[in-house]
């Protein structure tokens, strides 16, 4: 049995679930409000800030990470949550990677800013 949901109805419903996913995130996730409040500051300086367009892109590309990871990290902790409360191994490990992801990307967007900030 084919699927109703193709074309433009396949595409609403994904923008439509997308948002349901940012405002979850904002609303139930300060990391995420303080990231995404900061990558809104922090882009016009960006535009000011680039050169050119390929820094730009990097400088924001870079605050975009940040929040990609995050809603990824977000999501990871959500399900590890879902399977059950009791303490694992497995879980605290899923849950610190999901971390250390955020720290990444977090370094990742100082070096990209320091390193065209420096030139």
């Amino acid at each position: 049995m084919a699927s109703e949901n193709t074309g433009l109805r396949r595409v609403l419903l994904a923008a439509r679930y997308s948002w349901q996913g940012l405002t979850t995130c904002y609303r139930k996730e300060a990391a995420f409000r303080q990231e995404l409040w900061l990558a809104l500051l922090l882009a016009p300086l960006a535009m000011w800030l680039g050169k050119d367009g390929v820094e730009r892109a990097l400088l924001i590309g870079s605050l975009m990470l940040v929040l990609v990871v995050e809603l990824l990290n977000t999501g990871i902790e959500n399900v590890v949550d879902r399977v059950g409360s009791e303490p694992h191994k497995l879980s605290g490990r899923a849950k610190d990677m999901g971390s250390a992801a955020v720290f990444v990307s977090l370094l990742t967007t100082a070096m990209v800013w320091g390193l065209i900030l420096m030139d």
